[in-house]
């Protein structure tokens, strides 16, 4: 093996063991990450009560409990996604398929890891980095417009008459829109990390390919008269040099015979 084949093949070998390493770490993160948007899309704690409201309840993007102002707190809760007449608020239905579409398409990446069995690393990579990247331009528009419809009527009643569009009044944000601001931070480092494994694997690619080209422009280099042979390695038809070529190179010498270009073997040069 040449020198530089050897190079890149120790190169190669502890490239792949980090890259792997990498990219399940990147795998299982993203894994975490469809659950969160899941849990946000389908849990109605996006914004809710406190102890200056008149009574219970809390909103999601699609489905929202309010109570009916009785001490008991009794929750009456509606809203569906299949039902788009029951959501609020305009802003709300805009909110809920931007979120669902943010779901659908970091499940979709989830499936795409299976190509990384029949496609080229590099380009599941990649196509998994937009898919996440789209993802979180799909949550950023969910939580930005969700606000937008924080001037219904059903939250007003809750809320107090101060409450108006990106002002929440009496009410607080719950933990399911925090959640989502986090997942959005989360998609965007998943999408880069993508991006990364992808130009690395093709970067990768690249200097093994001019490595293996290097190494066959040395090969197909003529022999001159008066130059030596630099073989690397246990050549098994040298028995003497058997245990030195384990630590040093043998060196062959190139000479002329009568017209003939010959390459003397160790046992002649060291007779010589």
């Amino acid at each position: 093996m040449l020198p530089s084949q050897e190079a890149s093949k120790i190169y190669h070998d502890n490239y792949m063991r980090n890259s792997r390493a990498i990219g399940v770490l990147w795998a299982i993160f993203t894994i975490c990450f469809a659950t969160i948007n899941v849990v946000v899309f389908i849990q109605p704690y996006w914004i809710g009560d406190s102890v200056s409201t008149p009574h219970a309840g809390y909103f999601g993007l699609f489905h929202y409990c309010v109570g009916d102002g009785n001490s008991n707190r009794e929750l009456i809760c509606q809203g569906t996604f299949s039902d788009f007449s029951s959501i609020p608020s305009g802003a709300f239905k805009a909110a809920s398929f931007f979120v669902l579409l943010s779901m659908v398409l970091i499940l979709s990446c989830i499936g795409c890891m299976a190509l990384f069995f029949f496609c080229n690393t590099a380009t599941v990579y990649k196509t998994c980095a937009w898919m996440q990247l789209l993802c979180a331009v799909c949550l950023v528009l969910g939580c930005l417009i969700f606000p937008d419809g924080w001037d219904a009527e059903v939250i007003r009643d809750m809320c107090g008459e101060e409450t108006g569009k990106y002002t929440l009044g009496n009410c607080s944000v719950r933990w399911a829109y925090i959640l989502a601001i986090i997942g959005i931070l989360d998609a965007l480092i998943l999408s880069f990390l993508a991006f990364v494994l992808g130009n690395r694997q093709n970067d990768f690619m690249h200097d093994e390919i001019k490595a293996e080209n290097k190494d066959l422009a040395v090969s197909r280099q003529p022999l001159r008269v008066g130059s030596s042979l630099r073989v690397d390695g246990l050549d098994p038809r040298f028995p003497r040099f058997s245990v030195a070529s384990r630590s040093q190179p043998v060196i062959l010498m190139v000479r002329q015979t009568r017209g003939t270009t010959v390459v003397d073997s160790p046992e002649r040069i060291e007779r010589g």
